[in-house]
């Protein structure tokens, strides 16, 4: 289960605390140009320690590339990649051996191995998802062969919300501060809240807004693996996500259905909708237009202030919490939302090409 894709199949593996992490990329086909400063640059934008409002743990993330990739090019072969870790501090969750933190899979871990690593929450650290954001820049270069774009930025933190549709912004200033709002002053609010939470030894939550531009329609199975099904399985599969939606999504149920459907009009022999209500996706397969959505993070578990726990032998205890960790994790999340969209739709554009001659 350290497997998502059908046809473009990554693979993940190793622990926050470990030698290394990395993956396996299968599936890729033959001579699509990849650069690796390129897969660099995404791992930049998720690697800690990039500003004052992230985690001041200081890895360089440097990957390196195992397989696959020949002279800037695949080669039809597993790409294999490896980031090895360099400034973990093992000895800061030495105290925790025994303890389940409030809201972490402390506890869930035990029940399902019967065991777990707690240096840095092992497994279950986000820090495997570097190689979600390395296998991501990778099916963005599969992307860029058809023309499709995907970018994501951050529209909400706490309660600072940047309340513009993304058709009103311009998606190339979002790398421009760096909490990753493309609107400059919604940003700075949120920087500041972010600030504060910090001061207080507290985190925050937000949204995520993702968009999808260039997607042709027919994309996505109509039934299991419907295209929005996947997408928000692999969103939901992000530490901390604690929801997905698409389109008009929840606010959507407050439409009648007079309002809410998209009316079809025709344009240079094109098809598209009025309105975009759906999303992109209707029926389980992509119609053409932008396919946009919002994914939700909660809070960051870990904290400095003193809470209320128990152990294994499930003792009452109280434990204060130390280590490097995010206030916010969304402005490092950017990155990792993009590149589970690409992974997704890179194997849906593959999966498309065993469905007609």
């Amino acid at each position: 289960m350290n497997t998502i894709g059908n046809i473009l199949r990554l693979t993940t593996y190793g622990e926050s605390h470990g030698a290394a992490v990395g993956g396996i990329l299968d599936g890729c086909p033959a001579g699509v140009k990849i650069s690796l400063e390129e897969i660099q640059a995404q791992l930049d934008r998720r690697k800690p320690g990039q500003s004052h409002i992230t985690t001041q743990r200081k890895e360089s993330d440097t990957i390196e590339i195992i397989s696959g990739i020949y002279d800037g090019e695949s080669t039809g072969t597993p790409i294999s990649f490896i980031v090895r870790n360099k400034d973990h501090h093992s000895s800061d969750y030495n105290n925790l051996k025994d303890i389940f933190r409030p809201s972490h899979a402390d506890f869930t871990y035990i029940a399902k191995y019967g065991r777990r690593d707690h240096r840095g929450g092992g497994r279950s650290s986000a820090r495997e998802t570097i190689a979600r954001v390395a296998g991501g820049a990778i099916a963005k270069a599969i992307l860029n062969h058809y023309n499709i774009d995907i970018k994501a930025y951050v529209s909400q933190v706490g309660t600072i919300e940047l309340k513009k549709h993304y058709t009103e912004i311009d998606l190339d200033n979002i790398d421009s501060n760096i909490v990753r709002c493309p609107d400059s002053q919604i940003a700075d609010l949120m920087i500041k809240t972010i600030e504060d939470a910090k001061a207080h030894q507290d985190s925050l939550g937000g949204i995520i807004t993702g968009v999808i531009k260039g997607v042709p329609a027919g994309l996505g199975e109509p039934v299991f693996n419907k295209l929005h099904a996947d997408l928000g399985a692999a969103m939901l599969g992000i530490n901390a996500v604690k929801g997905f939606d698409y389109g008009s999504g929840f606010d959507g149920v407050t439409l009648p259905g007079s309002i809410h459907n998209d009316p079809f009009y025709s344009e240079d022999g094109e098809v598209l909708t009025k309105t975009n209500n759906s999303g992109g996706i209707q029926g389980g397969i992509s119609n053409g237009m932008d396919i946009n959505f919002r994914v939700a993070f909660k809070p960051i578990a870990t904290l400095v202030k003193t809470q209320s726990t128990i152990n294994k032998k499930k003792e009452e205890v109280t434990i204060q919490l130390k280590g490097r960790h995010d206030p916010c994790v969304l402005p490092r999340a950017v990155p990792i939302v993009e590149a589970m969209a690409a992974l997704v739709i890179a194997d849906h554009i593959l999966l498309q090409r065993t469905r007609q001659i």
